[in-house]
């Protein structure tokens, strides 16, 4: 009667063991769903770079000249050994309000409303909570603007690698004739610095801010590596939408790629949305980010 007794508990604590990974499995597979809150978007009508107001094109022009292996290697040692401000997420929202991307030809919005927008798209199609999140913060990095930056150009834009020949992939390649990389004897080689397939986290990315913000919320923070993927490649253009570095990556990139590419449609199409009501939202984005991190991040 025991052994029966016991093998009815453990049936029943099988199932529930079932049950859980069906429902793991279902959270699993949501987020890399196909975006459906822009299906009735005009998508040719965003990145438009050939038709972009000289605001955007001096920008991109002042960042492909300036973005060299020395600032790189300059900039990433001064993070390492700096903490500008030591404050919440929400706060920092709030700090970036003010700032207008010179790179982007897509909105004229306040940074807060962007973030917004994009965590509210996500959450309209049912992602999972941490995706949410991940929409809320992806440019919290742009407070590097306030933090001693040389202007935009090393805070907003696309990213590319730096250390090897620049891709022809990248928006407006013909002003990368002025960086001094591109006659360096090593740097203007296709693998440059790099061996082949070495992977991303082993290369240099342009600095801005998603390689800041990835730096500062991997180590403080909860979110699962697909948003910190999400987080660290959503400017890289040149990879994630025009398939340029695939000689440098590796197998572990590609679940990163899957991962850009589920968000990107949430950066980029929401900016055409209409404004989110801050006040309205703000409890419920607050519940998340008390989750996700703690009540002081480092900067």
């Amino acid at each position: 009667m025991r052994l029966a007794d016991e093998g009815r508990a453990l049936d029943v604590v099988s199932d529930a063991v079932d049950e859980v990974n069906k429902l793991k499995g279902q959270v699993a597979a949501q987020w890399n769903e196909e975006s459906k809150f822009d299906t009735e978007k005009d998508k040719q009508s965003f990145r438009k770079y050939e038709e972009a107001c000289d605001r955007v094109k001096n920008f991109y022009r002042e960042q492909h000249e300036k973005q060299t292996v020395a600032f790189n290697l300059r900039v990433r040692a001064e993070f390492k050994r700096t903490v500008h401000a030591r404050m919440g997420i929400w706060e920092a929202m709030e700090k970036l309000n003010t700032l207008v991307d010179d790179s982007d030809p897509d909105t004229s919005l306040s940074q807060i409303e962007h973030l917004l927008q994009t965590a509210e798209a996500i959450r309209r199609d049912g992602k999972p909570e941490w995706m949410q999140v991940a929409g809320l913060v992806h440019d919290l990095g742009k407070l590097l603007y306030f933090f001693g930056s040389e202007g935009q150009w090393d805070v907003v834009g696309d990213t590319f690698v730096v250390g090897c020949k620049f891709s022809e992939k990248i928006i407006y390649p013909d002003t990368f004739a002025n960086n001094p990389d591109s006659k360096d004897p090593v740097y203007s080689t296709t693998y440059g610095v790099y061996s082949p397939h070495c992977g991303l986290e082993n290369v240099m990315l342009s600095w801005g801010h998603d390689e800041y913000l990835y730096h500062v919320l991997k180590k403080q923070s909860s979110l699962p590596m697909d948003a910190l993927y999400m987080i660290r490649y959503h400017s890289f253009y040149p990879w994630h939408r025009e398939g340029a570095y695939s000689y440098l990556t590796n197998a572990e990139d590609q679940r990163a790629l899957a991962a850009v590419r589920a968000f990107n449609p949430y950066d980029l199409y929401s900016k055409s949305d209409e404004p989110v009501n801050v006040e309205k939202v703000k409890p419920y984005y607050q519940r998340l980010i008390a989750e996700y991190f703690p009540d002081v991040i480092e900067w």
